[in-house]
């Protein structure tokens, strides 16, 4: 069983990094705007970052593009102490339906979830190397619906095969996960209701619907 301590683990990272002389260069990975709005307010204090929205998972495509256009407009409205700027990768769906050939029936939160995982964040790490950056995380860990222990197991991975260090992470501890609803209402944002994908999508129909029908019985 990892009982690591993520969050802990963030912020000697962080101790050992960043201070006033030196202020390292951050790519995150961003599932959405919701889920950046706390890790955006927390890391701003300490991290020129941009947001990496790279979500080729998103359907149907006008949810995607609404959950993009989102995403850039926080970027943009959001203050911080350091800059935050926005990168907008492809929307790529034959990727994402490669990597989940044989997997469509899984429950969400497994083998297919981690994939989806590993193929947004390799694609990160990719930008981050390629454009110089410092180090390279996700937002996905603030969810209480994603696996902390394998979103950073992959990115500990990606941090050896790519040489580039990855910012470990559990952003749903210390209220986090909270603290982003309150400004996820502060900003009028746009929430979901589902993670994304066409196989998470059902998912959710099909439980609300059952709940619906228990409701009428």
């Amino acid at each position: 069983m990892n009982n690591q301590n993520y969050h802990l683990k963030m912020l000697e990272l962080i101790q050992a990094n960043c201070d006033e002389t030196r202020v390292p260069k951050l790519l995150i990975h961003s599932c959405c705007a919701p889920c950046s709005s706390y890790c955006l307010e927390l890391l701003s204090e300490y991290f020129e970052i941009t947001v990496f929205y790279y979500n080729p998972n998103i359907y149907p495509p006008e949810e995607y593009h609404m959950r993009a256009a989102e995403q850039e407009r926080f970027v943009q409205k959001f203050p911080a102490k350091h800059k935050i700027s926005y990168v907008e990768g492809a929307y790529d769906t034959d990727k994402f339906y490669a990597m989940a050939r044989g997997m469509e029936d899984l429950k969400e939160g497994q083998e297919r979830c981690f994939a989806c995982y590993e193929m947004r964040l390799r694609e990160a790490c990719e930008y981050a190397k390629a454009n110089g950056f410092d180090f390279f995380t996700t937002t996905l860990s603030i969810s209480p619906l994603k696996n902390a222990a394998k979103l950073n197991e992959i990115g500990g991975k990606l941090e050896q095969e790519y040489g580039i260090a990855y910012l470990y992470s559990d952003f749903k501890k210390q209220n986090g996960y909270k603290r982003s609803t309150e400004i996820s209402n502060e900003y009028d944002m746009y929430r979901q209701y589902y993670c994304g994908c066409v196989f998470s999508k059902k998912q959710r129909d099909d439980e609300i619907a059952a709940r619906k029908s228990e409701s009428e019985e």
